[in-house]
């Protein structure tokens, strides 16, 4: 049964069965020569990518490299298929071709991956050849109604157990905590975060609160505990929605928080405050002004709400790896394109904070806990998942350290709303 599980996670990933192995374990071409072309194309390669300072090393030892710097880190070739595949579609290729264990990267993965996002993004060659893939190769998946159940399928139900592996203890927050110190604990700093959105929305016993994306159901709680409050959760995740409502049952809290198993675009009621922390990225660019007509319909008069979701500096699509393997319909907006959400319905922005190097941190924290249960992980899924998340968790730091992706926390209110503070200081006191 284990095994059979196993293979159905891969199947779902749909990465490549593992073929390689480690560094040092030997070619696994059929012959270990290395041609002419095949040194080109290694050349090639570090050009593309604006010649950073690596060590390529290729399947028979021989090495590679960049430029006349003492290489950050030695990436391992482990066939000369490897070096074509990156050639024709880099973005997509590197992680399914590092899952496989066809590529090993000998140094710090994510220092690696920092480097290469910012020698890549201000290389011409490679930007001329990413849009050309995103045209031609990396259609986006959709996210209509019927598409969207799928694509949080794919990401959220793999299992609680293994986020629970991971995650905070305490809420299981996936999205991004927040550090008035850098010190804190990722339990303090995800504790702090629901508290930061909360002061934000200024929320007050007895107000209704419909939340689109509950997660695991961790901010509901907390909001219905702490500060009062009835709160509506819509997530089409089976397995969270399951997970919510018993920790509601668990804290006494089922009358305070209905979690409801549904799409936001069917949200139905009216409340004072509509807040939504991690799902803007998986609606979808083309829904964005569907969702802003449902916050109208449900945003009494007196309204106020927050969007909290990773995003960009300009528009761009996500690498295309993440979108395909990891998360499937997903999309971080830039905020000149969640301003679609607001504008039609003279909605009122009043504050926008980029919370980008705080998902830095947080994405830190997930990324040692994953690795101190890897094995525990392997033994369920296989090394190809492993690997494979591994690329995610250590990608998403070096993006957001590199500064390709931000954390966006956009509050809002209806523009007759009054009721507002003078200043900021209301969000800045901290027990």
């Amino acid at each position: 049964m284990e095994k059979d599980a196993q293979k159905s996670r891969l199947t779902s990933l749909n990465i490549p069965a593992l073929t390689g192995g480690r560094v040092g374990s030997g070619p696994l071409s059929s012959s270990s020569r290395v041609s002419v072309l095949d040194r080109w194309m290694a050349r090639k390669l570090l050009d593309l990518l604006g010649d950073p300072p690596l060590t390529f090393v290729l399947w028979n030892g021989e090495t590679i490299p960049s430029v006349d710097k003492p290489s950050v880190a030695r990436v391992h070739f482990r066939d000369g298929e490897v070096l074509q595949k990156l050639l024709v579609n880099p973005a997509l290729h590197f992680g399914d071709l590092y899952s496989a264990g066809r590529i090993e990267v000998e140094g710090d993965l994510v220092e690696f991956l920092v480097l290469a996002y910012r020698t890549a993004g201000s290389s011409p060659k490679y930007q001329k050849l990413k849009e050309a893939q995103t045209r031609l190769f990396n259609r986006p998946r959709s996210n209509r109604l019927t598409d969207s159940r799928d694509n949080i399928h794919h990401h959220y139900d793999i299992g609680n157990d293994f986020y629970e592996l991971w995650l905070d203890c305490e809420a299981m927050q996936y999205t991004c905590a927040y550090f008035p110190t850098p010190d804190l604990t990722l339990e303090q700093a995800q504790r702090a975060k629901m508290d930061h959105v909360c002061r934000k929305l200024q929320l007050k016993p007895g107000d209704r609160v419909v939340e689109a994306g509950c997660g695991w159901g961790g901010l509901a709680l907390h909001m219905a505990q702490h500060y009062g409050v009835r709160v509506r959760s819509y997530n089409i995740s089976h397995q969270q929605i399951l997970y919510a409502r018993e920790r509601a049952r668990a804290a006494g809290l089922g009358d305070s928080v209905e979690y409801v198993e549904d799409d936001y675009r069917n949200i139905s009621g009216e409340f004072d405050v509509f807040v939504s922390v991690g799902m803007l990225e998986h609606v979808g660019r083309d829904n964005y002004v569907a969702l802003g007509d449902v916050i109208n319909r449900c945003l009494a008069p007196h309204g106020r709400g927050l969007i909290h979701s990773i995003g960009r500096n300009k528009p761009e699509r996500l690498n295309a790896w993440i979108e395909k393997r990891i998360f499937p319909g997903g999309y971080p907006p830039a905020l000149s394109e969640m301003m679609d959400i607001f504008e039609p319905h003279d909605f009122s922005v009043l504050d926008i904070e980029n919370l980008r190097l705080h998902y830095a941190r947080t994405l830190e924290h997930w990324f040692e806990r994953f690795e101190q249960s890897a094995e525990k992980i392997e033994k369920k899924y296989d090394s190809a998942f492993v690997r494979a998340w591994r690329l995610y968790l250590a990608g998403s730091i070096a993006g957001f350290t590199a500064g390709t992706m931000q954390l966006f926390q956009v509050l809002f209110t209806r523009a007759a709303n009054n009721d507002l503070p003078w200043s900021r200081a209301h969000l800045y006191k901290f027990e």
